[in-house]
């Protein structure tokens, strides 16, 4: 046996959705050509759908390590980062009261890791709204809408703060 046979097992158990047993059979690849960057890459992809995002951070870090040229390798790196990042700050969010000066690092670090999340740029947004920092609380909800012009709550986020700021603008009615 050899690390593309295990390769090839693995894909047998990802063509039933058993990514736990593709987990195992990347990791025997993993074992028998353990500086082949494309297995550690496979096996972080199997582990991402696993739901298992710190195992799958661990790998990516090597695939890239192993072969840091391989713009893939790095993009799939930084969305994985990024998907931690955004658990990390939604732990801040749920708190009562939110502590949304905690989390605003997070989503901006993870927008720049991630510049096609959805998620972080719908969230940052929210948190920029919630701290009167309109003019980023509108960017951000334009580059959430960017991504995904159907969203309803994108929609109404740019809406309402741009009500705001307008309002802002033509200081206080009398």
């Amino acid at each position: 046996m050899d690390g593309e046979h295990c390769v090839k097992k693995a894909y047998e158990h990802i063509l039933s959705s058993d990514f736990e047993g593709a987990i195992h059979w990347f990791e025997q690849a993993i074992a028998f050509e353990p500086s082949n960057a494309s297995y550690y890459n496979k096996c972080a992809i199997s582990c991402v759908r696993s739901g298992k995002w710190l195992k799958a951070k661990q790998y990516a870090q090597r695939a890239h390590q192993l072969e840091p040229e391989h713009a893939e390798y790095l993009f799939h790196l930084q969305t994985i980062e990024a998907r931690l990042l955004l658990s990390d700050a939604d732990a801040h969010l749920i708190k009562d009261p939110p502590d949304s000066l905690a989390a605003l690092p997070l989503l901006e670090q993870a927008s720049l890791l991630d510049p096609l999340s959805f998620k972080a740029f719908y969230t940052l947004g929210v948190v920029y709204a919630s701290l009167d920092r309109l003019d980023e609380a509108a960017a951000s909800a334009r580059e959430a809408i960017r991504l995904d012009p159907a969203h309803a709550a994108a929609r109404t986020l740019f809406a309402e703060v741009n009500r705001k700021r307008r309002k802002r603008r033509s200081g206080p009615s009398i």
